[in-house]
């Protein structure tokens, strides 16, 4: 199995395409890894990963207390900065990937203007 999508090389436009897609719509951090970015992509990953776990620990503790309620106990206000805390980690882990994204998208586009094509024979000057 391929770790990642881009080689040692120039990173062709395709590579970067999929990073962009896999950073924005599946998990911030997965699409830099793939594209060889490490202390970026661990850092998004780690950010992301706390900033999710932060959320569900906030929604666990609301539903706790609405289930609370219908025993009959005294509710208790659900700590609210914990799940603000944890949208925020996220939002800033996503902004992050996005900015990577960005920088893998302009990289590829200077490697395909760098790199001669294939069939088109070199310049003679």
């Amino acid at each position: 199995m391929k770790l990642s999508l881009v080689n040692r090389g120039p990173l062709s436009r395709v590579a970067a395409r999929n990073c962009f897609i896999v950073n924005q719509f599946a998990t911030p951090g997965l699409g830099s890894l793939m594209a060889r970015r490490w202390i970026a992509g661990i850092g998004q990953l780690v950010v992301c990963v706390i900033g999710f776990i932060l959320v569900v620990a906030w929604f666990f503790k609301t539903m706790a207390q609405y289930y609370g309620e219908i025993g009959g106990n005294v509710p208790t206000p659900p700590d609210a900065w914990i799940g603000e805390t944890g949208a925020i980690l996220f939002a800033a882990a996503w902004l992050w990937s996005l900015v990577t994204s960005i920088s893998l998208m302009l990289q590829a586009k200077k490697d395909e203007i760098g790199t001669p094509k294939q069939n088109e024979p070199p310049k003679l000057s």
